[in-house]
Order: structure tokens, then sequence, then C-alpha cells
């Protein structure tokens, strides 16, 4: 079965590399908690200092690719408290609001 065809919000066409650049519309936002909690993911080499840390992403619009991380961290750290969670829209907030707090 074949994916359905994404709804297109907006879309950049770059006219130098015609590279375009679109923002399509998604279901849901899924998120992977530790311990109920929110987290960060970053992978960093124990013996040198560079290139420095990755940070990966923990949060998808696929809820597929959110299972999936879920399951290879429990997997990695012999656990079952990594879950995904189904983000609910709350209100928008600016930087301001956020350094603020």
């Amino acid at each position: 079965m074949s994916r359905p065809k994404p709804e297109i919000l907006l879309e950049a066409v770059n006219k130098n590399t015609y590279k375009s650049e679109q923002v399509l519309l998604a279901d849901n936002i899924y998120s992977v908690y530790y311990q109920d909690q929110p987290i960060n993911l970053r992978i960093l080499h124990t013996l040198l200092s560079y290139p420095g840390p990755k940070y990966k992403k923990v949060s998808f619009s696929n809820p597929g690719h959110a299972f999936n991380l879920a399951e290879r961290l429990n997997k990695l750290f012999n656990t079952e408290d990594f879950t995904v969670h189904q983000m609910v829209k709350g209100p928008a907030v600016t930087e301001d609001d956020i350094k603020n707090k």
C-alpha cells in the first residue's frame, strides 16, 4: 500500500538550486518519554571531544518512528521505561515567555 500524498501548506523554491522546501500538514506529533518525562537524546564520543555531541530527534510526526526509537532505547538500556506520548496542542509561546519563566 502506498503512502498517502501529504497536504502541502506552504512551498518555497530556491531559484538557484531548484530545491523546494515544503511545509506539510501533520496529524499529530509523537515524542519519546522516559519515566513519563520528556527527554533529549545526544551522542558523543567518549574518547574524543571532536566533533562534539550530536543531538538526535525524539519527536516525530510519524508515530512509527517514535515507537521504533522507544523500542530501540528500551532494548539498549534493558528497561520498559521509554514510552511514546502524543503531544496535545497547547498555547503558542514566544522566546520572551520562556526567558521570563
